[in-house]
């Protein structure tokens, strides 16, 4: 079974690519890591005057006698350079030294520069599948996670695998390579001394992997508490008011306060254990070092079996192979937390939609003839909020719904929308069920207006031509006027091209609820959905709001949820719920007579 960070690395395929060539120039820096130490050998060896005196040229006697074949070749050719002219010999073999160390730098930066390209590559993609994966999930997902969480998981958690990315792919790569050509070279050197080395490296990685077991759950505990003030602080901006209002800025401190500690804390601990990694291996490294000291020690001072400048360019190896041991020990921390984050993520990606559109699903391509509620049934979670459901409202009719609050008036628009399925009963459009109707060319021929005023940070043009993005600046104007809204958008700054701030906060409530009308107007829905659309003006801004109203509702199937009084009286059908029932319907004259709820609904309106 593929672990989290597996799946996640599945987005690296279309950058393969510049993964070979991170992984040729890898292996190229991990051959001239070890070259450039081995060339050590000939320079010590003429400051030391050491060098070999190999009269005759090397023979070549098999594969199992390479490396005698090599280090003979190299003596013979050193020697006889020495004799005739030493300076230029140091210089040579100097330069020798130099052209690897250049080799083995220049193919680092390569094995950097593609990694760059897969590793942002693969983070830009993660990123735009995750906000895909939010704009498709139903409404009913984000009732139930905090928007901070949400926040996290594309930001920090994101940002979290982007290291891991880079620290795993080291930790295939170049860090093994280096220390497999290491070996090879120390193997060149002495077998004795490296089956000691051979032998201590698993034994140092199982301490180290010890330390680092728990690391993943911390990491994981961390991000969740960095969703919760997120969360806190998206609630504390969009609540000023409220806050300011009642005084409980007290409260929210002590609760962010709270927060705060607890990721601190939990920061503490995975700290401490990450940063125990590298003193832990260096110092198991230096152990090491310090035992082969001794033992290659007596090799060179008592048994004879190496020379001093090989010794010496054999430890130079052997803390060539320290080096990517201890980075693969903190890329192995940094994978944990990359995993923790990596299943948070999958978390979104993998969620089902289930609303997702039915495998035979048709186009809705106009609506000509009716909407019919048959015994609908809905209900949130384990609370029924709509029983047994039935009307029909015909092309062009307006039906208004009216009720006390909580009676399943909003709850029944958004089963129109499809933001939810019905849990029993029948919703049809011209006859076709609406779980067999792509929600795409649903929403295509669905306007809506709410309380709350929906807007984005972005001029006025731009947030008008989301209703019709083909639309011209000559429509969108005549959208704006049609709405009562072209008074006020030519007197801001910049006209049209004025930015009207986060949620529209530079404009009055009017004024917003105007541009989201003209952004109605411009869709041109063939059924409109208006819920409380002027609950929350004042009256001279309902007054100008209800003109545009009007104009928006003209030869269209409108749904109008408790609006003024004098709008409902012109409704062809009237709703009135109760407790998810609809206890009476009719035209307003009807009602008036033979229902006491409606009436009893009249006179608080008159009384408002």
């Amino acid at each position: 079974m593929k672990s989290s960070f597996q799946n996640i690395l599945q987005f690296g395929r279309k950058y393969k690519g510049y993964a070979f060539l991170n992984i040729l120039f890898n292996a190229l820096y991990a051959l001239f890591s070890a070259l450039s130490f081995v060339s050590l050998i000939p320079m010590l060896n003429v400051l030391f005057e050491t060098t070999e005196q190999q009269i005759e040229p090397a023979q070549y006697q098999g594969l199992f006698s390479v490396h005698h074949y090599i280090r003979d070749s190299l003596n013979f050719y050193i020697a006889s350079r020495v004799e005739q002219d030493p300076e230029t010999t140091l210089i040579v073999v100097i330069g020798l030294v130099l052209s690897l160390f250049f080799l083995k730098n220049i193919s680092n930066y390569l094995a950097l520069y593609f990694i760059t390209f897969l590793r942002n590559g693969v983070i830009k993609d993660l990123r735009n599948a995750i906000y895909v994966k939010i704009i498709s999930l139903p409404i009913s997902y984000f009732s139930e996670k905090k928007k901070g969480d949400l926040m996290a998981k594309i930001t920090s958690d994101v940002t979290e695998l982007q290291i891991s990315f880079l620290s795993i792919l080291e930790l295939i790569v170049r860090e093994p390579l280096t220390i497999l050509f290491s070996l090879a070279a120390m193997l060149f050197f002495s077998i004795k001394l490296t089956l000691f080395v051979l032998f201590f490296i698993p034994i140092s990685g199982l301490i180290i992997s010890r330390i680092g077991k728990r690391l993943k759950g911390q990491s994981d505990k961390i991000q969740q508490e960095q969703g919760d003030f997120l969360s806190l602080i998206d609630e504390t901006v969009n609540g000023q008011k409220i806050i300011k209002t009642f005084a409980a800025g007290d409260h929210f401190k002590e609760k962010f306060k709270a927060a705060t500690t607890r990721f601190y804390n939990f920061s503490n601990q995975l700290l401490h254990r990450a940063s125990l990694a590298g003193p832990a291996s260096e110092f198991l490294g230096i152990v090491a070092i310090g035992v082969l000291l001794w033992f290659g020690g007596n090799m060179v001072l008592v048994e004879g079996s190496i020379s001093g400048t090989s010794f010496i360019v054999y430890m130079g190896l052997a803390y060539n192979i320290l080096t990517p041991a201890k980075a693969i020990s903190k890329a192995s921390y940094s994978i944990q937390k990359g995993n923790a984050a990596a299943e948070r993520i999958l978390e979104i990606l993998n969620t089902e939609d289930r609303l997702k559109d039915a495998s035979n699903a048709k186009k809705l391509n106009s609506f000509s003839d009716s909407i019919v509620f048959d015994k609908v049934a809905f209900r949130y979670e384990e609370n029924p909020v709509l029983k047994e459901v039935s009307f029909k409202v015909k092309k062009g009719q307006m039906v208004a719904l009216v009720g006390p609050s909580g009676g399943g008036k909003t709850t029944l628009t958004y089963l129109l929308n499809r933001f939810y399925d019905i849990d029993q009963g029948k919703l049809t459009i011209d006859g076709i069920p609406i779980d067999q109707i792509t929600k795409e060319s649903l929403y295509q021929k669905i306007g809506m207006v709410t309380q709350e005023s929906i807007l984005f940070n972005d001029s006025v043009y731009n947030n008008l031509k989301l209703g019709n993005p083909i639309a011209t600046a000559k429509e969108i104007e005549a959208a704006a006027k049609a709405a009562n809204a072209d008074g006020f958008i030519t007197q801001l700054a910049e006209g049209y091209q004025t930015r009207i701030g986060d949620s529209g906060n530079k404009l009055s409530g009017g004024q917003k609820q105007r541009l989201t009308i003209a952004r109605a107007l411009l869709k041109d829905p063939d059924l409109l959905i208006l819920d409380e659309a002027t609950s929350a003006l004042d009256t001279e801004a309902e007054q100008q709001v209800q003109i545009a109203l009007e104009e928006l509702m003209k030869n269209r199937t409108s749904f109008v949820i408790a609006h003024r009084l004098s709008t409902i009286q012109k409704a062809d059908l009237i709703l009135v719920l109760k407790q998810g029932s609809i206890v009476a319907s009719g035209t307003h004259k009807s009602l008036l007579k033979n229902s006491e709820e409606y009436k009893s609904w009249v006179q608080m309106q008159r009384m408002d």
